[in-house]
């Protein structure tokens, strides 16, 4: 349960990042110019292999869903690194904001702003790429794609509490870029050898791909996806308050 303080650093964190300009252009606007690139050299009637999805409207998840890790992962990680060495951190501890409480809200402010990362995608391929498909698909596919951004949001806590503000961005871009390529996101997973589907499968990543992909072939996402995207959910969100808790006794 979220408290009074939890409500209010959600609205501070909100607010924060709405106004970082730098924000409005690398998960806004640099995930649509991606895929304006990456599609540009796809014809319409190219298909993923096996699948009967086109090479542009699997791009356009890919992207949405890349948009919306850049701003939950690295924003996340980078600003708590920060607020740790200039000490706001241990002011928060001062007051009643448990661990749980201070992670699931920064897990909530950030999440709250991927959706113009998601939207603005969503209306680039339909406009300029022609991708078409039913209203209920564009209500789910923003849904899905906003709810699997809450892992990459804890885990970008986590991330943030165990590097320091000068090693916080290099970490964060290594494990943002494998995760990324290896998942499947900017390219389909099945061109990949064997060896590195088997990986790739079990990768949150490829999981927050496929939930989109299966909204995007009339489906609903898969039992397997969804539990492994929980099972790492658990994981970055218990690591990141057991990271915060440890934290707080070091103080």
């Amino acid at each position: 349960m979220m408290n009074l303080f939890s409500w209010t650093l959600i609205r501070l964190e909100v607010t924060r990042t709405l106004r970082n300009k730098k924000f409005m252009f690398f998960s806004v606007i640099y995930p649509s110019v991606i895929y304006l690139l990456i599609s540009g050299t796809q014809n319409t009637t190219d298909k993923v292999p096996h699948t009967d999805l086109t090479l542009q409207a699997f791009f356009m998840v890919s992207m949405a869903s890349f948009g919306a890790l850049t701003a939950v992962l690295m924003g996340n990680s980078e600003r708590i690194a920060k607020e740790r060495e200039k000490g706001w951190v241990r002011q928060l501890r001062l007051t009643a904001l448990p661990s749980r409480g201070y992670v699931l809200a920064k897990i909530a402010s950030a999440a709250m702003v991927t959706l113009p990362c998601i939207v603005v995608v969503f209306l680039v391929a339909a406009a300029v790429k022609h991708v078409r498909m039913d209203a209920w698909q564009w209500f789910a596919l923003v849904g899905v794609i906003w709810a699997g951004s809450l892992v990459f949001a804890a885990l970008g806590v986590a991330i943030g509490y165990i590097a320091s503000g000068d090693a916080v961005r290099p970490i964060t871009m290594i494990i943002y870029f494998a995760l990324s390529i290896l998942g499947g996101l900017w390219m389909p997973s099945a061109t990949f050898p064997q060896w590195l589907q088997n990986i790739s499968e079990w990768l949150p990543t490829h999981a927050y791909a496929s939930l989109g992909q299966a909204v995007e072939m009339g489906g609903s996402p898969h039992a397997k996806d969804v539990g492994i995207l929980c099972v790492y959910f658990l994981l970055f969100a218990g690591g990141a308050a057991w990271l915060y808790r440890k934290d707080t006794l070091k103080a």
